[in-house]
């Protein structure tokens, strides 16, 4: 009798052994999404019989590789608590796992997401601060800790972001937008973050599932967004799912290439073009993005349902206040609108900002939701947002330029001439650089005043605001000499036994404080600003290297003037008159001065100049 109650002692466990992976590994009750498909894996999982407790399974799909099965279950009604799961054979059952249905929080479903009355902090989380020592390195990731090396690990982490919240939410920012902090368990290179290994784990060297909850509920205190950069073009090579494939199809496989790589041809117009070759569409959506990135097929419609779930899992449970999503325009882009759709019914007013890294105006308008360009092709995406490329490539030549027809400063205003492209200006990222660009600073040769003029136009423009950390200390950083290490480049003061501590005015040399001061001057005076959030713009034709702009409510009003010449230039204030539609007087911000009407003004060589009109 002992011996056949060990030998089933031993069955059972040898039973729950085989469940190594269940994701999503809880729901919630009282979702709009309540029909999931609850992955289970383990070895030969698909050869047991499934049951849930309490909770309906309308099928139970087994596929290629019999490590996996995918359970569709039903959750609308369903109160929160366990249901246990239980897997069956030969008449012997288990229960495995304790499936949770958690209870929401409050006003889940009608959380507001970023908008255009916010400000973005881009960080790199490897690379702004290390919080966390104990972490630089852990025993389950490969890549350890290497400081000395431009393209490795240096230990930043989540608890480095939140131990300088106050500094980010002092300088006016409202949002931050941290690059890839999931599971990336590459040999090298892995501080990137792009090429995730595991889409419901938190890279450990960054910190805990819990510790990015605690991120985002400390950001909440201070009325700040926490924005997921979220990926669904492709995984990381590492990928457990990767290395053990649940069927031929869930990855773009080519069999011509080296473990199926072959690299995509970048060229996102194929996605409309007309008259595109099919080789070359396939080429774009089906190329991976780079050796370690497998390109997904969200055509798989169990692979397409897995994304949508797990975005949903970590909006829910880390209380997010936004996406970010890499490499929109290479997904495929019927399901990547379907993966968008799911969410945005989840969440009414929850933002998404697509990268679509395009040159042309009509191109990214596209793939902005109920674009008139994409319903000529019968497309919505369904995106709330996409990233303003057209002026990021304007901003970076046309402060160095000589002045011509399209040349200068007219390249801001032919940016925003092509405005009526877009459904919503406002839902426009603004940006002079981020984590894949040469930093501004570098690319002007720290040329202050080109940075205030730059900055003054960033912060006061149409759409969402998003500044690169470390450019408030005028931090330099060259990608095409130097390549992209050198524009990720450590904060100062973000490591214990850093020589200058940056995070700190007692730290930051003058230089450093001059533009810090900048920045927060005009963020802080933003923050209250609600023509600067949702206003019209009045724009006129920059005459003499002087752009003059308004941005305005019916209660608001705003001057912006940017003066790109070398010589102080003085303009007639009669051909403004529709902009400051009677005003007389206001602020200036940049310098506090007050500002009063007379018939013309002077604007300082190479001025920038907000003037808050009363």
């Amino acid at each position: 009798m002992k011996q056949l109650s060990f030998l089933v002692f031993l069955f059972s466990f040898s039973l729950f052994a085989q469940l190594e992976r269940v994701e999503p590994p809880f729901w919630w009750s009282d979702m709009h999404t309540s029909q999931i498909d609850i992955l289970l894996y383990g070895e030969n999982i698909s050869t047991y019989e499934v049951s849930i407790d309490g909770m309906p399974i309308s099928e139970v799909k087994k596929v290629e590789n019999p490590n996996y099965l995918f359970v569709t279950v039903e959750t609308n009604g369903l109160d929160a608590g366990t249901y246990p799961i239980q897997l069956t054979k030969k008449g012997a059952s288990t229960v495995n796992y304790e499936y949770e249905l958690k209870a929401r929080k409050q006003n889940s479903a009608t959380r507001e997401g970023f908008s255009s009355s916010d400000a973005i902090y881009l960080l790199m989380p490897d690379r702004f601060a290390n919080g966390n020592p104990n972490n630089d390195s852990t025993d389950d990731t490969v890549e350890k800790v290497n400081r000395s090396f431009d393209g490795g690990r240096h230990g930043g982490d989540i608890q480095g972001i939140i131990n300088h919240l106050d500094y980010i939410d002092n300088l006016g920012f409202t949002a931050i937008w941290s690059t890839p902090l999931l599971e990336d368990n590459e040999p090298v290179y892995s501080y990137h973050t792009y090429a995730q290994s595991d889409y419901y784990k938190i890279d450990p060297r960054y910190g805990t599932n819990e510790d990015y909850a605690r991120l985002a509920a400390e950001m909440r205190k201070r009325d700040m967004h926490l924005i997921m950069d979220y990926v669904t073009n492709h995984w990381g090579s590492k990928h457990w799912m990767i290395e053990d494939l649940p069927m031929k199809d869930w990855i773009h496989y080519w069999p011509e290439g080296e473990n199926g790589f072959k690299r995509s041809n970048y060229r996102m117009t194929t996605q409309f073009d007309p008259n595109a070759s099919e080789i070359d569409a396939e080429g774009c959506m089906e190329g991976w993005f780079d050796t370690t990135m497998p390109d997904m097929n969200q055509e798989n419609p169990l692979l397409l349902q897995y994304m949508i779930q797990n975005a949903i899992w970590w909006i829910e449970y880390a209380d997010l206040g936004g996406f970010r999503v890499d490499t929109y325009s290479y997904n495929d882009k019927e399901p990547i609108a379907k993966w968008t759709k799911a969410i945005m019914d989840e969440y009414p007013n929850f933002t998404i900002i697509g990268e679509v890294w395009m040159h042309d105006q009509a191109q990214i308008s596209y793939w902005q939701g109920d674009s008139k360009i994409g319903a000529l092709q019968g497309f919505n995406s369904h995106l709330p947002a996409v990233m303003d490329f057209t002026l990021h490539d304007a901003i970076n030549v046309m402060f160095t330029e000589t002045e011509g027809w399209d040349k200068g400063m007219i390249r801001a205003y032919d940016n925003f001439a092509n405005d009526f492209l877009y459904p919503d200006v406002n839902n426009l990222m603004v940006f002079a650089s981020n984590h894949d660009t040469t930093r501004i600073n570098d690319l002007y040769d720290g040329d202050f005043d080109v940075f205030k003029q730059i900055m003054t136009l960033v912060f006061t423009v149409r759409g969402i605001p998003q500044f690169y950390y470390g450019d408030e200390i005028g931090m330099m950083g060259n990608k095409e000499e130097k390549g992209d290490g050198d524009i990720r480049r450590d904060f100062p003061g973000g490591w214990p036994g850093d020589t200058q501590n940056a995070f700190t005015e007692a730290g930051r040399n003058e230089t450093q404080q001059q533009y810090h001061n900048l920045v927060s001057t005009i963020l802080n005076w933003r923050k209250e600003n609600a023509a600067i959030h949702a206003g019209e713009t009045l724009q006129y034709i920059p005459m003499d290297q002087v752009y003059v702009y308004f941005r305005y409510t019916d209660a608001d009003r705003v001057m912006v003037v940017l003066n790109n010449s070398e010589e102080d230039k003085n303009i007639e204030l009669s051909r403004f008159v529709e902009g400051l539609n009677g005003a007389k007087n206001g602020t200036e911000i940049i310098s506090g001065e007050a500002w009063n009407y007379t018939d013309a003004m002077t604007v300082p060589a190479r001025a920038a100049m907000i003037i808050d009109l009363n």
